[in-house]
Order: structure tokens, then C-alpha cells, then sequence
């Protein structure tokens, strides 16, 4: 999955604007407007598209943490350069304050049947030999899953 495509889906699942993704990348402390934005969202095929880059998604993600869980106090986090699957799972698992059985249940929603060792795996550090590679196919199902626990409740 392209950073452009998850940001797409995150912006979609939880109906932020704008102004709002601009708001989220300010708490992630990065400046953007508009018309960035814009670009970052357009389709591959778009001639004005842009490739989001990991330490902007990252940053985005940041911002995501401080949206629903709030400023942090004390030491900042090192901004990362380079994201993976495993890690941006955990960012969205932080910002949304989400325990393993819920993640689990999110997949679920999405089709998708993991065991809670296989999610264990995720979370653990690429040093661990119980460490396992999140695929685009799991961190896909997820984001879909979020659509439908998110997203599709307020059209109700």
C-alpha cells in the first residue's frame, strides 16, 4: 500500500476536511496547506499527484495520536524516516486507543481472521524471532475494517 492510499482511506473513515488534515499535520508538526494536501490526495494517474513520503505520513500519524489521545508530555518522540506496515498498525492501534481483541474484531469486520499470537507478532520488536512482517493484505483488511466501525456507523 502507497502512503498516498492510507491516508486517502484514513481521511475517508473518519470524514476529515481539509482544514481538519491540515490541523492533524500541524499537531504532527508539519506545516502544509491546502493545495498540498490536495495533491498528496489525488489519484496515481492524476498529473498533479505527489508521493506522500514516509516521514510525512509518519508525522500525519503523529498528529493523529495527539488528535484523539492528546498532546503528549515530556520527551517527544524521534521523528521516524522510514515507516512499514508494522509500524504504522501500531501508530493507528495508539491513536485509537485500541486493545488487541478490538483490533482483532476490526479485522474480523474486514474478512480478515487472525489469532492473537499472529497480531502479538506485529507488535513485537524486528529483533524478536516471534516478529513478523505486517503484509500490505492485513494492514489493507484493517483500514477497511476501520471504514466499517467508523465510517459506516455515522451515515446511520
Amino acid at each position: 500500500m502507497t502512503n498516498n492510499h492510507i491516508l486517502r482511506r484514513l481521511r475517508y473513515t473518519f470524514d476529515f476536511d481539509d482544514h481538519k488534515m491540515i490541523d492533524i499535520f500541524a499537531l504532527g508538526k508539519l506545516n502544509t496547506n491546502r493545495a498540498k494536501i490536495s495533491n498528496w490526495l489525488k489519484k496515481d494517474t492524476d498529473p498533479d499527484f505527489v508521493e506522500l513520503t514516509d516521514k510525512q505520513l509518519n508525522l500525519f500519524l503523529d498528529g493523529l495520536i495527539s488528535l484523539f489521545r492528546g498532546e503528549k508530555s515530556g520527551q517527544k518522540p524521534r521523528p521516524i524516516e522510514y515507516l512499514n506496515n508494522n509500524i504504522i498498525l501500531r501508530k493507528l492501534k495508539i491513536a485509537l486507543n485500541l486493545k488487541d481483541f478490538e483490533i482483532l474484531e476490526i479485522l474480523s469486520l474486514a474478512g480478515k481472521n487472525l489469532s492473537k499470537h499472529e497480531l502479538s507478532a506485529f507488535f513485537r520488536s524486528p529483533k524478536q524471532k516471534q516478529y513478523r512482517e505486517c503484509q500490505d493484505q492485513v494492514l489493507r483488511n484493517f483500514l477497511q475494517g476501520l471504514q466499517k466501525k467508523y465510517r459506516d456507523t455515522t451515515t446511520e
